[in-house]
C-alpha cells in the first residue's frame, strides 16, 4: 500500500480524490494551513516529512480573471509550488500526478487538441500553468501531466451550481453560446488519476517509478467527452431540472456571444481535447459530458432542491 500525498482537499477534483485514492493506499491529505502552496519552504517541508510513494496535485489557483491583476501569486502556486513539488518528487524518487488545463493553448484551432499541439496561453493563469508543466517536467521527477476544462460536480464553486441558482432567481440568464468544449466531471477525473496509478503499480511490480514512468509518464488530455457550448450546457441543465421538477418555473436561458460578456482574462473560443490518447496508453474512456450531466443533477436532486444552492461562479 502506497502513501500518497494529496493537495487541494477541499477544492471539487481534491476531495473527489480523497476517496477514489483511499484504496490504493495511505492518502496524506494536509489542510490549506499546513500546506500552502504559496509559501514554498513549506511544500518542501511537507514532502520530506511524509516522504510519500506518490504526489497527486489537484491544487491551483484559478481565479482566471483576478489572476490578470495579481500575477506573482498565481505564479508563485501554478509555476513555483509545482516546481519545489518535482524537485522533492525526484529527490525521493517520488511519481507526480499534476492537473493542468486547456488553457495552456490559446484556443483558436478548429477541432480537438491533441497533446502534441503547439500551446500558446492568452492568460495569465493559462501561462502560469504552462510555466507549471514545463517547471515539473524540467524537475526530471516521474510525473504525468493531465490537461482537463470545465470541470465540474455536485460540491464548490462551479458553473451548473451558479446556473441552477440563477434560473430559479431570474426571469432570464444570459450565458455565451460561441465558446465551445466538454464539461468534465470532478469525481471522473479523481477515479481516472486513481486508475492511472494503479495501472502503473500493476506494471512497476516493486519497481522504481522513475524508471516505470520512462514509458507511462508525460503529458495527457482528460476531458469529458462529447461537445457543447456554456450556453448549451446551461440549456441541458435547466431543461432536466424542469423535468425533475414539473411544478417549478425556471428562467428562460439566452445565447450571447463572448463579446457581449467582456471578462479581464481571453476565454479560449475552443476548449476541445482529445482522450484518445489517455484511452490507447490507460484504457480510461472519460465519461460523456450529457451522461455525466445527469449524474450529477440525480445527486444534487437526492441531497436536497436546487434552490438550496447558493454560491458565486
Amino acid at each position: 500500500m502506497a502513501r500518497i500525498l494529496l493537495t487541494g482537499r477541499s477544492g471539487q477534483v481534491g476531495s473527489e480524490l480523497l476517496k477514489t485514492l483511499a484504496r490504493l493506499g495511505e492518502v496524506v491529505a494536509p489542510v490549506r494551513a499546513e500546506m500552502d502552496l504559496a509559501d514554498i519552504s513549506a511544500v518542501r517541508e511537507i514532502v520530506r516529512n511524509v516522504r510519500p510513494r506518490w504526489i497527486v496535485n489537484p491544487a491551483a489557483y484559478t481565479a482566471v480573471d483576478k489572476a490578470e491583476s495579481e500575477p506573482e501569486l498565481a505564479y508563485a502556486i501554478n509555476r513555483d509550488a509545482v516546481r519545489a513539488i518535482g524537485e522533492e518528487a525526484q529527490a525521493i524518487g517520488a511519481g507526480v500526478i499534476h492537473f493542468s488545463t486547456d488553457y495552456v493553448f490559446d484556443g483558436t484551432k478548429n477541432g480537438p487538441y491533441f497533446e502534441e499541439d503547439i500551446t500558446g496561453p492568452a492568460s495569465v493563469y493559462g501561462a502560469s500553468k504552462l510555466a507549471g508543466e514545463q517547471a515539473l517536467t524540467a524537475s526530471g521527477a516521474a510525473h504525468m501531466i493531465f490537461r482537463t476544462s470545465w470541470v465540474y460536480g455536485a460540491t464548490g464553486k462551479n458553473f451548473l451550481r451558479t446556473i441552477l441558482r440563477l434560473a430559479r432567481e431570474r426571469d432570464v440568464i444570459r450565458v455565451v453560446d460561441d465558446q465551445h468544449g466538454a464539461p468534465t466531471w470532478s469525481r471522473d477525473l479523481a477515479r481516472m488519476a486513481a486508475h492511472a496509478i494503479a495501472r502503473v503499480e500493476s506494471v512497476a511490480a516493486g519497481k522504481s517509478l522513475s524508471e516505470t514512468m520512462t514509458d507511462w509518464g508525460g503529458i495527457y488530455h482528460a476531458a469529458g467527452s462529447g461537445e457543447t457550448t456554456w450556453c448549451g450546457f446551461a440549456s441541458e441543465a435547466v431543461s432536466l431540472a424542469c423535468e425533475q421538477e414539473p411544478g417549478t418555473r425556471f428562467a428562460e436561458v439566452e445565447a450571447i456571444s463572448t463579446s457581449e460578456y467582456p471578462t479581464p482574462a481571453k476565454r479560449p473560443l475552443n476548449s476541445r481535447m482529445s482522450s484518445a490518447e489517455l484511452m490507447m496508453r490507460f484504457g480510461w474512456s472519460m465519461m460523456d459530458c450529457r451522461d455525466s450531466l445527469h449524474e450529477v443533477l440525480a445527486e444534487l436532486r437526492a441531497d436536497g432542491p436546487y434552490f438550496s444552492i447558493a454560491m458565486a461562479w
